[in-house]
């Protein structure tokens, strides 16, 4: 049950296995600061004990911003595999932003300073010494069975779904440059 209580009461969880720290923490001050009406909708949640089972970088954060009172919900009457089990996936961050949308729907400079670490342009990086370097000679010195690599870049909005389909065919044991080799020279062939 929902209720507003005096901080004090509320006791944080020393096991918590996850913390904010420096200019993250800092923000998520200011963010209580400035909409303190949030933390009706995300109450702490706390045991029969008033032991915090969920929020307790926010009850951190609500001390440093000199509140007197806190949301809590109670989850009386959970076993201790329940407790923990909340505790973990309370703190699993769940799901991707859409980075097209947060772009051109959002202003970033807000969603900046609400907490939220917004994409920077990359530097543009010339890959032409790549192209022009004869590095022959300290490639052949290289052990046997050793990979060679290359880098390719991708989009941004590109990048998560990149790392995906590698992991998945590396978990597979197959050789990914032999199949983009093989695209490439199907691209290639078809100009």
């Amino acid at each position: 049950m929902k209720q507003l209580i005096n901080i004090r009461k509320v006791r944080q969880n020393p096991n918590n296995p996850r913390i904010i720290k420096d200019h993250k923490f800092k923000q998520l001050v200011e963010s209580i600061k400035t909409f303190p009406k949030m933390l009706e909708k995300r109450a702490i949640v706390v045991d029969e004990n008033m032991i915090v089972l969920g929020g307790n970088m926010r009850l951190k954060a609500c001390v440093e911003a000199g509140l007197k009172e806190v949301w809590i919900d109670d989850a009386e009457g959970w076993t201790e595999d329940e407790k923990k089990e909340f505790i973990v996936k309370d703190n699993i961050g769940f799901g991707q932003w859409d980075w097209d949308v947060l772009a051109n729907e959002w202003d970033t400079d807000l969603i900046e300073d609400w907490g939220l670490d917004v994409w920077q342009e990359p530097a543009e990086v010339d890959y032409s010494i790549l192209d022009t370097e004869d590095i022959t000679d300290q490639l052949d010195e290289m052990t046997s069975g050793v990979k060679k690599a290359i880098q390719i870049e991708f989009n941004l909005s590109d990048h998560e779904e990149a790392v995906e389909l590698v992991k998945y065919w590396r978990d597979k044991n197959v050789y990914i440059g032999g199949m983009i080799m093989k695209f490439l020279k199907l691209a290639k062939d078809k100009e």
